[in-house]
């Protein structure tokens, strides 16, 4: 699916993909963060044969204007998770409302382990 609006030059619709992308590398940003975790085998197959579905350890969902998020990460020992995972949903939100011009609805942070 994709996001898609409009103004004065035309309509622009933008990929869940993208936007996947996006939320990637603005979680990739953020301290305490160390990598991102594929969701689901099936990334793990993709990647294996060079196969580029979107972004690792991203899930997002699309409605009508609004955005939904899921990250899947793996953070550095010894930090707060708290802090981390609400720095994250803020830069989250932050980056690809600016990206898109549209409204996250929801950012959802699962932490899946633990790195040095």
């Amino acid at each position: 699916m994709s996001v898609k609006t409009n103004n004065a030059y035309g309509n622009i619709s933008i990929s869940d993909e993208a936007i996947a992308k996006v939320t990637a590398y603005a979680s990739l940003e953020c301290y305490g963060i160390v990598e991102m975790v594929s969701r689901r085998a099936l990334d793990s197959f993709f990647k294996l044969f060079g196969v580029d579905k979107g972004a690792k350890g991203v899930k997002v969902v699309t409605n009508g204007d609004r955005i939904f998020i899921d990250v899947y990460v793996i953070i550095k020992f010894g930090v707060s998770i708290s802090a981390v995972a609400n720095s994250l949903k803020d830069a989250i939100k932050y980056k690809v409302e600016s990206f898109t011009g549209m409204v996250v609805d929801t950012v959802n942070v699962n932490i899946t382990g633990v790195k040095l």
